[in-house]
């Protein structure tokens, strides 16, 4: 796809904003960057919701949690550099992937209960939580409720402070019109569920190099029908953005908080330019976040695992193995 060519839909009109930001997309794939997921399916159930998840490797867990409109399978590249320091579980959200997508509203609060819900029913202790996207904030609220089972933390495209809440849609920039139809009653449905517009155009807009078809087949599988993704129109209108939702305006301020006062260890990669945490945020949150490192990714935009998961896993792998106990 040549994400400069306009095309006539209106997923496609809404991510165009996205492009001028970017590199140019690479001419070569690291072929390291492998397109299969071959982990063997594991399910939990969770209040009577069957939630999926892969693993790999032993020892204290660490737990990979994904945003909008991944998976599990984000993390496909990142794992195996991992699980040398600990049992590697990357679930799928309610919703999402393979795990069931009960008849509930897809808010913040209502994920968090089923992450929360998942660490107790796989009865995970001491973990370090990876986290990405909408993942950051889920992971980072379990941080702030349970820190004494919270080893350490690791952080990249964080839906926190400074980039959330956001006091106006013109802090979006060029992506102020996107937002703006996203959540919009008519324009959003149109975009994300009938046009499936998260997966076919924000997500590979939102990746320097091109996504390969098995790629793309793999992130459209558990949406194929429009009644399907609903969780993916929800998540937009969860970001607290002109101060509503103000429940998510208090969660994420609540987790800015908590990263400016918890000794817990913290590793923040980003990446150039980077859509939520730029090179400039970045600098931001290792001034005023605690116990935080910061470590350069190389090259890429918001699905990052997508262009550097070999740096995202030798830099988690690096990081847990200097720390303490």
């Amino acid at each position: 796809m040549n994400r400069l060519s306009p095309l006539p839909t209106l997923a496609a009109a809404a991510v165009l904003a996205l492009a001028p930001s970017l590199p140019a997309p690479a001419q070569e794939i690291d072929p390291r960057i492998a397109t299969t997921f071959d982990y063997e399916p594991h399910f939990v159930e969770v209040d009577g919701v069957r939630m999926h998840y892969v693993e790999a490797g032993q020892g204290d867990p660490i737990l990979l949690l994904h945003g909008n409109p991944t998976s599990s399978y984000l993390w496909r590249n990142v794992i195996p550099l991992l699980q040398d320091q600990g049992r590697v579980i990357a679930p799928d959200l309610v919703g999402f992937g393979r795990s069931d997508r009960p008849d509930v509203d897809y808010t913040l609060q209502t994920h968090y209960g089923f992450v929360e819900g998942f660490i107790d029913a796989l009865e995970l202790q001491n973990v370090t939580l990876v986290l990405h996207d909408w993942g950051t904030v889920l992971g980072l609220t379990y941080a702030l409720r349970h820190e004494d089972n919270v080893h350490a933390v690791a952080l990249m495209e964080a839906i926190i402070p400074p980039a959330f809440p956001m006091s106006h849609y013109e802090d979006f920039g060029a992506l102020e019109d996107t937002f703006r139809a996203f959540r919009d009653p008519e324009t959003g449905p149109a975009i994300i569920v009938d046009e499936n517009g998260f997966i076919e155009e924000v997500l590979p807009a939102a990746v320097v190099r091109p996504l390969r078809p098995e790629e793309m087949d793999a992130y459209r599988a558990p949406f194929a029908e429009p009644e399907s993704r609903l969780p993916i129109y929800v998540w937009p209108n969860e970001l607290p953005i002109e101060g509503e939702p103000a429940r998510n305006v208090e969660a994420i301020d609540a987790v800015g908080d908590w990263m400016r006062m918890s000794e817990t260890p913290k590793l923040l990669i980003y990446f150039e330019p980077g859509l939520i945490v730029t090179p400039d945020t970045a600098r931001w949150m290792q001034q005023t976040y605690r116990n935080l490192q910061i470590r350069y990714g190389g090259v890429g935009s918001h699905y990052v695992q997508e262009d550097q998961p070999v740096a995202i896993g030798r830099h988690v792998a690096d990081w847990l193995a200097g720390l303490p106990g």
